[in-house]
């Protein structure tokens, strides 16, 4: 692609499905606006937004590079931005952009720009990049620092965001990547943040309806009535530890979603590391959102149901809003263990689909095929 010549400057938003596509959407609504005013000079941007799987089959920016430049061939675009809701690497980086000014084109991983904010940062690293590819661009020899987008436009100031040298066989000329402790746990709650955690709740619908019954039952049975009152708080807060654990690891283990990988190298293994955080933590709080819901759902119905003078008589304790409330929190965690149990009810794509992205989820399943096929031909 090369730059027209025109004061129309197109600007396309090459999205992947689901959220990717969403965000483009909604920044295509002011973003022609703010990018007239950056440049000035009466120039106006048009910008289009394309949602297509451009990720499907492959996490290889080169390969996705190629893929983006070979559809913007067909088309009259000026520039194009990918945005992707997979977490790219390039030579064992965290990719958060990859530039292409030759072809116009950037490349630009979501989870790199955190878990907060993202719509905002998303807009952000967009703008900066379509400033910086529609500028002419100097010879190499006399490129500066001043030519160069900001680093910390791409994901906030104080970002552990980097410039990363590009090989010379590859076809993008400017790179910015995450990297150390700090870029490791942007990276991770963005993962977090682009499989939507929320989604598991409504996802999980038998599993829930074992826990509301489980509490249900539990809440008038005096047995827990007297357990309940016997309780102190860090025993009920070991009940309640020991209950998320238990479903986190009930749906991890039960629907297959630990990631596993038969590469040795370090890069790979990393990785590895770094999907499975990914799952825990979104599991995790898609359990944890289950365990409040539980725990309000719980008290509302021991206020409906118990009696003071029947409670009093079989727990030797008088009825007081303490009571209720530590008795809806073991029942909370009693619950979350018949959720647990619940759980084994629904189909392993049912859960997959709740805890992943529809990137992340095809990229795990194509994983899990490939691995397949591996021992298939291995036997």
């Amino acid at each position: 692609m090369r730059m027209s010549s025109r004061d129309v400057t197109v600007v396309a938003l090459l999205a992947d499905p689901d959220a990717p596509t969403e965000i483009a959407q909604r920044m295509a609504r002011t973003l022609p606006d703010r990018l007239a005013g950056r440049w000035g000079q009466g120039r106006r941007f048009d910008v289009e937004v394309i949602s297509e799987p451009f990720t499907s089959g492959t996490e290889d920016p080169p390969t996705l590079v190629r893929r983006i430049t070979e559809r913007a061939s067909r088309e009259n675009w000026d520039i194009v931005v990918a945005l992707t809701d997979l977490p790219l690497h390039a030579h064992g980086r965290k990719l958060v952009v990859d530039l292409s000014h030759a072809h116009a084109l950037a490349l630009l991983s979501l989870p790199a720009l955190g878990g907060l904010r993202l719509q905002r940062r998303a807009e952000r690293a967009v703008e900066e990049a379509v400033l910086s590819l529609a500028r002419p661009q100097p010879a190499a020899a006399e490129e500066s620092s001043a030519s160069r987008p900001s680093p910390g436009r791409f994901a906030g100031p104080f970002a552990p965001v980097r410039a990363e040298p590009v090989g010379e066989q590859e076809s993008t000329d400017l790179r910015y990547v995450v990297s150390g402790p700090r870029g490791y746990l942007r990276v991770l709650f963005g993962m977090v943040r682009a499989n939507r955690p929320w989604r598991l709740v409504p996802g999980l619908s038998k599993a829930l309806a074992a826990a509301l019954a489980t509490g249900a039952i539990a809440t008038v049975n005096s047995t827990i009535w007297t357990l309940a009152a016997s309780l102190s708080t860090p025993r009920l807060v070991i009940a309640m530890v020991g209950s998320v654990a238990l479903m986190i690891g009930w749906l991890i283990v039960d629907a297959h979603l630990w990631h596993r990988t038969d590469e040795v190298s370090p890069q790979a293994r990393r990785r590895t590391v770094l999907y499975n955080a990914s799952t825990v933590v979104t599991v995790g709080i898609g359990v944890l959102v289950c365990y409040a819901g539980l725990l309000v759902i719980n008290l509302v119905w021991a206020l409906f149901v118990l009696n003071e003078r029947v409670f009093a008589f079989l727990t030797r304790t008088p009825l007081h809003a303490g009571q209720y409330w530590t008795l809806a929190w073991f029942v909370a965690s009693v619950a979350t263990v018949g959720g647990a149990l619940g759980s084994g009810l629904e189909s392993d794509e049912a859960i997959r689909a709740a805890a992943y992205s529809k990137r992340e989820q095809e990229r795990r399943d194509k994983l899990h095929d490939d691995q397949g096929n591996h021992e298939d031909h291995g036997g």
